[in-house]
């Protein structure tokens, strides 16, 4: 398609979008006067024009879904259009216990972008790391795909492969990566005592059942005779919210630790309760940029609470409730209708959590080999990039401990 083919396209479609979304979800009164109202009126100018001076006579119908794609998206990430097709397999795929590739997915410029990936998992096997963008999945750019529609065709049978596109720092070509989907099985949370009796927990994702596992894990390195605490959620991005509320209450006897709250959803709040909190040790919590949703709420629970350090990157920036609503043709959107809060009223999807104690994570460009074949590694070899000797972020977190209790 040309370019003034296109150009065209992307006004029409907007103007059908215009008159088919707004007017029918906004509810804009004939009498009103406002800017939205307004433009109507320009883009059915626009499409007048387009429809009968064009060049050709373009396609609207089609055109019209890539320009709901665009617009869902242009809210949000995680709003999106499911076509009548797209919306029949995302029900099936929703409705059934498919495979995955062990990989939280959101969209970062336009594109899939992997968030974390479960230590274990297809994902982490096929060499797919946090931070990868994944320009296309069988050959179809995610440019072009709702995250709805990315997170349903990265579901499968156990034993099916997909091969996804990734586009890494530094390496001018795309590498195709295999991946076989098999059903991802969360490790275990981990616990051990450190020198100077610093307790460490370490989690992979919050999912149901694992604020229970944190608990015991830190009564664990309690009655060993820990004395402070490092709490690593890096890379922690799958789980349920409700997970990420309730490890925060494990550190926190009073305070709110999270609120939801939309333009017409009222706001929740989800305060501590005072019989769920396990521990008064020091605490620090890692995080970085693979650190999202449920993670990030108790990051800024606990950092806004004044319960903890935080130490590490910036975290991604995700927290939100979605809608979906079906519309007449069997189409449906997925809309967010409500978003996280932190304790002072920051929107954790739109400021992620910036650590009051930040340290670069230096372990960003591993995975891929750097050769150009488009292979993906091998799952049994350890060639790739060694991860730094040193971990720095738990370095400073112990001298954060060592620090704050010098100072008590």
């Amino acid at each position: 398609m040309s370019m003034r083919t296109k150009v065209a396209v992307l006004v029409a479609s907007f103007a059908v979008l215009l008159f088919t979304v707004v007017g029918s979800f906004v509810g804009v009164r004939a009498s009103s006067n406002d800017g939205a109202y307004r433009q109507l009126q320009v883009y059915s100018e626009v499409l007048s024009r387009v429809r009968s001076e064009y060049v050709e006579d373009p396609k609207i119908p089609t055109v019209t879904e890539g320009a709901l794609h665009g617009l869902l998206e242009s809210l949000d990430a995680n709003s999106s259009y499911l076509s009548p097709e797209e919306y029949k397999h995302f029900k099936q795929i929703k409705g059934a216990g498919k495979a995955g590739i062990g990989a939280t997915v959101s969209k970062r410029f336009g594109y899939a972008a992997v968030v974390s990936v479960i230590p274990g998992g297809p994902a982490d096997k096929a060499g797919l790391v946090g931070s990868d963008i994944i320009e296309a999945i069988e050959g179809r750019s995610t440019r072009d795909m709702s995250l709805a529609e990315i997170r349903t065709v990265l579901v499968g049978e156990p034993g099916s492969t997909t091969t996804v596109s990734v586009v890494r720092p530094r390496r001018a070509e795309p590498q195709k990566i295999v991946i076989t989907r098999d059903v991802v099985n969360v490790p275990a949370a981990t616990e051990k005592l450190m020198a100077d009796n610093v307790g460490y927990v370490k989690v992979d994702a919050l999912t149901q059942g694992k604020a229970l596992e944190i608990a015991n894990k830190v009564k664990a390195v309690q009655k060993d005779g820990a004395k402070r605490l490092v709490l690593d959620l890096r890379n922690v991005s799958e789980g349920d919210e409700s997970e990420g509320i309730a490890t925060a209450n494990l550190f926190l006897n009073h305070g709110t630790i999270t609120y939801l709250q939309g333009q017409k959803y009222p706001r929740e709040a989800f305060n501590a309760d005072p019989s769920k909190d396990i521990t008064t040790l020091p605490i620090v919590v890692l995080v970085n940029r693979g650190t999202a949703g449920p993670a990030e709420i108790v990051a800024s629970a606990l950092l806004e609470n004044a319960r903890a350090d935080i130490v590490g990157d910036k975290t991604f920036g995700e927290g939100s409730v979605q809608k979906t609503i079906d519309l007449p043709d069997g189409s449906a959107l997925i809309l967010s209708v409500a978003k996280y809060y932190s304790p002072s009223g920051k929107a954790i999807q739109d400021s992620a959590v910036t650590p009051n104690v930040l340290v670069a994570d230096v372990d960003d460009d591993s995975g891929l080999p750097d050769d150009d074949s488009g292979a993906a590694p091998d799952n049994n070899n350890d060639t790739q990039k060694a991860r730094p000797q040193t971990d720095e972020q738990l370095k400073k977190a112990i001298e954060v401990l060592k620090a704050r209790e010098a100072k008590s």
